[in-house]
């Protein structure tokens, strides 16, 4: 389809706007107008991206495609949590289906689902912006100054993430950005340049992500810390282990046996926000799991390891992956009244430090176990 745009504005005659087409030999700076093929009547795509510098006419080719409603302008209520914000009318499964679209962009932490938008950060505000265009997933969208506010970093990751979690949708969605730096995560079906003036239908395969294994302490943790949706005492006796990219820290384990050392369990699962929405979490979980499935730990034990967690979309990814199998799942905590009794009496009999009224329980957070199996031959 081939798009036509043309703009202009009044004819200036100042001294000064004389001197400048003087100077720099300029008849006529009033009209702007730019010509573009691009395929949006064609059948089969889902993600286009228009690419170039400021003031190349980007923002007018996407409207000029679908008109301006389609431009993604969401209206965020400055006193509700995005996670209330998002889909607000959609049912009692739409928690599950806003979760699920927070964790597939990228935004997987889960204090921030707490707060409103307006006091987010530029990169949370940017990916709660995307998991409400997947959550929602309108049949056309324009999206203006894709990834614009954020540092390259996050830029990349959340332009990965959103491109897996848009493709479930079935929806059409029109990209405007001025960093090419992003179309390799991506991989839209087709890149308009309005520098080059060029239509791209292939682009160079996705970079590769190398993650190390790092097995340690504790030293680590307060990095990761706020970042993990409970606040509990470090594991007694645990290893933990740090994934990194690229010598940066991203990723964060702790594995420790259960009585009678015939399983492990794997806690503290921290992914950095900036990483969240690559996949990099279940990889560097499995590799974990998989080194205590071998024996490879400083007992020198063959075991299987548990995991448990409250987090939606963990827990629908480890209940798809095939190295995985859900064993348990309880919708409240323990009695917490008993469970104060009993520490306080094994702290009477010396087995463990006094902690005050500390008690576990009495929650209603549902909270799912799963083994792991391995990985399939």
């Amino acid at each position: 389809m081939k798009l036509t745009v043309e703009h202009s504005c009044a004819h200036h005659t100042s001294y000064r706007a004389a001197r400048v087409r003087s100077l720099f030999n300029v008849e006529d700076g009033s009209r702007f107008s730019i010509e573009a093929e691009l395929p949006i009547e064609q059948a089969g795509w889902q993600i286009g991206v228009i690419v170039g510098p400021s003031g190349s006419g980007k923002t007018s080719l996407g409207t000029a495609a679908w008109g301006p409603q389609a431009l993604w302008q969401p209206t965020w209520p400055a006193d509700a949590p995005i996670v209330d914000a998002i889909s607000p009318h959609g049912g009692p499964r739409s928690f599950d289906d806003v979760t699920a679209a927070l964790s597939a962009v990228g935004l997987g932490s889960v204090p921030p689902w707490l707060r409103p938008f307006g006091v987010l950060s530029q990169g949370e505000q940017f990916r709660a912006n995307l998991a409400r265009l997947v959550c929602e997933a309108p049949a056309r969208a324009v999206v203006d100054e894709f990834t614009s506010v954020v540092d390259r970093q996050i830029a990349r990751i959340g332009a990965l993430a959103f491109g897996k979690a848009w493709r479930r949708t079935g929806g059409q969605v029109i990209l405007l950005t001025p960093h090419h730096d992003v179309l390799e995560w991506l991989q839209p079906d087709w890149v308009y340049d309005t520098g080059e003036h060029r239509l791209r239908r292939s682009l160079p395969a996705r970079p590769s992500l190398e993650l190390g294994i790092h097995e340690t302490g504790w030293d680590h943790w307060p990095a990761f810390e706020p970042h993990h949706y409970l606040k509990l005492p470090k594991m007694i006796a645990a290893t933990c282990y740090v994934g990194t990219i690229d010598r940066q820290p991203v990723a964060h384990v702790a594995v420790g046996t259960r009585p009678g050392m015939r399983e492990a369990r794997a806690c503290r699962l921290v992914v950095m926000p900036e990483w969240q929405g690559a996949g990099v979490g279940v990889r560097f979980l499995n590799a974990v799991c998989e080194r205590w499935r071998q024996g490879r730990n400083r007992h020198g034990i063959k075991v299987p390891t548990l995991f448990h967690t409250s987090h939606p979309g963990l827990a629908a990814a480890l209940r798809r992956h095939p190295a995985w199998t859900q064993v348990s799942a309880v919708l409240y905590g323990q009695d917490r009244v008993r469970c104060m009794a009993s520490m306080q009496a094994s702290a009477e009999r010396g087995r463990m430090c006094a902690m005050g009224k500390a008690g576990y329980g009495g929650h209603l957070r549902a909270v799912q176990g799963f083994r792991y199996l391995g990985e399939p031959a």
